[in-house]
């Protein structure tokens, strides 16, 4: 088959390209730096350089910029939207001049989507709290709707928790002070942390790639949600820490301003209701067994 993925080249797609390359896929990246080709490997710089009469049978779309990448300044905070919006609303174009449109896309969005909800358990039914990833979130999503209007593409919205793994992603910056000896969390500690280690979220694409019933939002989260300090106490199995030292939450506003609230004073306790449901089995539901994983290599 042949795949075609923005963003192919992040902390995500570059998994999901091996794992794709790996079973014998063509895969196209869309990448604005310049990269070598292979014969089952393209990489193109713009949407355009898809012929009309080109062949795609499945997209994934998982480009934009980090929401942890700088400090939400007002143009940070529009580079973000339009980094989602504008690569989406470019696939609208490119499925609207394809002879044969694509079979299925799967769209990254965030559990951001859902707001802050304090302890609630939240599933791809749950309502809505506003706030910035909110709105983003649902702006994401309205495009890759409009995106595939209009054609028989089935499309699935990936709501992304926390994705986990040792060589890139929040892991990086999540067990950095683990390193140096000291065990910490954001704040007072109690807020949710909905993740998933990435070889779940890599077969979770590949699950929902496969199933041709399936369609709409999906929790991309492990069964089980945890606090930051559960987080916390976890890491501390797998490291060898001197010390406790939280950062207090007036320090962390002082230092990275809106982002947190949004992203890390904040949280959501979300279940991957409809995956469990249509039948996927996660490799690590566990945090402890996760870390167990990531670390140890």
């Amino acid at each position: 088959m042949h795949y075609l993925v923005t963003g192919g080249t992040g902390f995500i797609g570059s998994a999901l390209v091996e794992s794709l390359l790996a079973d014998g896929h063509f895969v196209t990246v869309l990448s604005r730096a310049p990269r070598d080709s292979s014969q089952t490997l393209e990489f193109i710089a713009s949407l355009d350089d898809i012929p009309s009469n080109g062949r795609i049978d499945a997209v994934v779309n998982l480009a934009g910029a980090s929401l942890a990448g700088a400090r939400w300044t007002t143009a940070y905070k529009d580079q973000i939207v339009a980094s989602r919006l504008d690569t989406t609303q470019s696939l609208g174009a490119l499925f609207a001049r394809l002879e044969h449109p694509p079979e299925v896309m799967l769209s990254a969005s965030a559990i951001g989507f859902y707001g802050h909800h304090a302890d609630e358990s939240l599933t791809e039914a749950s309502a809505v709290v506003p706030g910035f990833s909110q709105q983003l979130c649902a702006r994401w999503e309205k495009a890759a709707t409009c995106a595939v209007a209009g054609t028989e593409t089935r499309l699935c919205l990936l709501r992304f928790g926390v994705v986990l793994d040792r060589d890139g992603g929040a892991m990086v910056e999540m067990a950095r002070p683990f390193k140096f000896g000291v065990a910490n969390w954001v704040g007072d500690g109690r807020q949710w942390l909905s993740w998933v280690h990435r070889l779940d979220a890599i077969a979770a694409l590949r699950f929902l790639l496969q199933r041709a019933d399936l369609s709409g939002p999906f929790n991309i989260t492990a069964p089980q949600s945890v606090t930051s300090r559960d987080f916390c106490s976890s890491m501390k199995r797998y490291t060898r820490t001197l010390l406790t030292a939280p950062v207090p939450a007036p320090v962390i506003r002082l230092l990275v301003g809106e982002m947190a609230e949004e992203l890390l004073l904040k949280g959501q306790r979300v279940l991957p209701a409809r995956l469990e449901a249509a039948g996927f089995r996660f490799q690590y539901p566990l945090l402890d067994d996760a870390l167990g994983a990531i670390l140890a290599r």
